[in-house]
């Protein structure tokens, strides 16, 4: 079903030319011993000997058809299912992620389309995925989530995860007039053979509470929650705007006003085009509707809403990224500076955007230059760096984690200056020698505007040994808020930390670092005394920090702060050594950088104020 409500079709038949898929029979799950809706024919499981001592996760049970999707197709639990009304969307849905699927995998899941015995309202999509097989074997349930979310397929929630305790299950609390039970599989993947050990089931009694089997009634779709949108894009269906805007919290006035549905189902094909799916795809058609708001707006409305933080900086990265590609840029830095923007986004989202959102041939003829020239360099790849970057890993897997983290900044630094190559994991380690026993110096920028949580952040951080405050040093002078020697108090702290990272060890730069210009400052001084550098970026919605701000001890004035937020460009991943994404509840929510961080990570990137564009005035890297 599109954004119009027209139900589309995939043909189930295989190409003539190609050999149809093997269709496999979804095993029958036991039934626990405490399972109070096992029947007399149901399986039961025969002790619990696979499951005790393993780590094991336990989701909630759904009450829809347990469906099978293959690349060429799809059946229910029955391998010769027959069409049914209930079934039309997930053949939809199976035309658009099919491709995804690798040849001998299956997608195993329920279809919720239709309403069975309990009635949904608020669905993230018509199908959840809960196994996916590769061949007999299943695959372990943290790369399952992966590949699932890479297909815009959700899984069902998580209730408790942990070392398998009979007790702690069965101490579980559920709402069985709106769930069905829960299923028990163990973390790590097993065999078809092993499913039986592997996976069991808890499911209320009398689950089945309707007098007509679903399939002879009448059909009657569940209902969809505000995330739906999202998973729909992600799963490569047409964007709907307005439910776009209504999942992150936005009004139709702050969204729809500004996006033309052309130019974003434009942007969507150019995206689909480069192979890109799931949340990828999701943040490349998120930054064409919302390119017209403030990065910083943009980052903290998404982060505070189901999206989470980590989509949230790479949509916004996205907006404030893509209109370079649109300039003028000097060819001799513009590896560089591709390199360098690849720490913040997806080169082949950025360019499907640069080129769809180019305003006159002007703009698209840079655009189509800069891709042609991207492509050359072997960067419009999903992951360009993840083959040396997995290699450093390997090699440098006995190193601390801020020692690794940067041997890897600097290999990135030496791969955008053409130094290395994409695979040369030798020349890698050997160009990082001097920094593998992490006898360099560490400062921790904070990044955000008054009464984001910057202070309370950095100062609850472990193993500091100096810590340097604006704010403390107008205090004392004689007064906090006193901004009159501004220039007096900045010169001073940045002698103090200049001295302090003389002295070695993790020092903390707190000043409101709102730009480019400001984070450059102590930034300077960190690349003379060859710090380690990341930032920590503080974003919070601007509703919440006049809140804090009127509870405050020492408020700003409240045009300060509404200009702080104006102010605020948050730096952009790649610009420091690594970034930390704080959010509202004051944690590290997500991170980019790192050499341990995930494939969403991946990215090549400079210390503050080493990118070449940056220097020539060209661009943020």
């Amino acid at each position: 079903m599109d954004a119009s409500g027209r139900v589309t079709y995939s043909d189930e038949a295989p190409d003539v030319e190609q050999e149809r898929t093997m269709r496999i029979h979804y095993p029958r799950t036991p039934h626990l011993p405490w399972s109070p809706g096992a029947a007399a024919d149901d399986v039961r499981a025969v002790g619990l000997a696979g499951l005790a001592g393993r780590e094991v996760v336990v989701t909630e049970k759904l009450d829809g058809e347990n469906t099978t999707l293959y690349a060429d197709g799809l059946h229910a639990r029955s391998l010769d299912s027959a069409h049914h009304p209930s079934r039309a969307w997930v053949k939809g849905l199976q035309g658009r992620i099919g491709p995804g699927i690798p040849a001998g995998w299956r997608v195993c899941g329920e279809n919720l389309y239709a309403r069975h015995s309990i009635p949904y309202e608020d669905l993230d999509s018509w199908f959840y995925g809960f196994s996916v097989w590769d061949g007999e074997h299943c695959l372990d349930w943290d790369r399952t989530v992966r590949f699932l979310r890479g297909l815009g397929v959700p899984t069902p929630r998580v209730l408790w995860r942990g070392t398998f305790d009979e007790r702690a299950l069965r101490r579980l609390k559920l709402d069985t007039a709106r769930q069905e039970g829960y299923v028990v599989r163990t973390a790590a993947g097993f065999t078809r053979e092993d499913f039986g050990r592997c996976v069991a089931k808890w499911v209320r009694g009398g689950h089945v509470q309707t007098s007509n089997h679903w399939m002879f009634a009448q059909v009657v779709p569940n209902g969809l929650g505000p995330a739906a949108p999202l998973w729909a894009v992600r799963s490569g269906a047409e964007a709907d705007v307005p439910g776009l805007s209504a999942a992150l919290g936005m009004s139709g006035t702050e969204t729809t006003a500004a996006a033309d549905a052309d130019e974003v189902a434009e942007v969507a094909a150019r995206i689909d085009g480069a192979g890109r799916t799931g949340e990828d795809r999701l943040a490349g058609v998120l930054a064409a509707v919302l390119r017209r708001e403030p990065r910083a707006r943009i980052a903290a409305r998404i982060a505070a809403g189901p999206a989470g933080m980590g989509l949230a900086r790479r949509v916004a990265d996205l907006v404030g990224l893509y209109p370079y590609l649109q300039r003028p840029f000097p060819d001799e830095d513009r590896r560089a500076g591709l390199v360098g923007m690849a720490a913040a986004a997806d080169l082949g989202v950025l360019h499907a955007l640069a080129g769809a959102l180019a305003d006159g041939p002007g703009e698209r003829e840079c655009a189509e230059w800069s891709a042609l020239c991207a492509e050359e360099a072997g960067l419009l790849g999903a992951d360009p760096l993840e083959e040396l970057r997995a290699g450093l890993r390997e090699a440098l897997s006995g190193l601390g984690t801020e020692a690794a983290d940067r041997c890897w900044a600097e290999t990135r630094r030496a791969f955008a200056q053409g130094r290395i190559s994409g695979s040369a994991v030798e020349e890698a380690v050997a160009a990082t020698w001097q920094w593998r026993e992490g006898t360099f110096p560490r400062m921790v920028q904070l990044c955000g505007p008054s009464g984001s949580g910057k202070s309370t952040f950095g100062r609850e951080l472990p193993g500091v040994d100096a810590y340097i405050s604006l704010d403390d040093l107008r205090t004392a002078r004689g007064s906090r808020a006193d901004q009159g020697a501004n220039a007096e108090v900045l010169s001073e702290g940045l002698d103090r930390l200049d001295a302090a990272l003389a002295r070695g060890g993790t020092v903390v730069w707190d000043a409101t670092s709102l730009n480019g210009r400001q984070r450059g400052l102590a930034g300077s001084v960190a690349r003379r005394r060859d710090a380690l550098v990341t930032h920590a970026v503080v974003l919070v919605e601007e509703a919440e920090l006049v809140r804090r701000n009127g509870v405050r001890p020492h408020p700003v004035p409240p045009q300060v702060l509404t200009s702080q937020v104006r102010r605020y460009s948050p730096p952009y991943a790649g610009q420091a050594h690594r970034t930390w994404y704080v959010g509202t509840a004051g944690v590290v929510e997500d991170t980019a950088g790192g050499l341990a961080a995930g494939p969403a990570d991946t990215g090549p990137g400079q210390g503050p104020g080493q990118g070449h564009g940056q220097e020539r005035g060209q661009g943020p890297y």
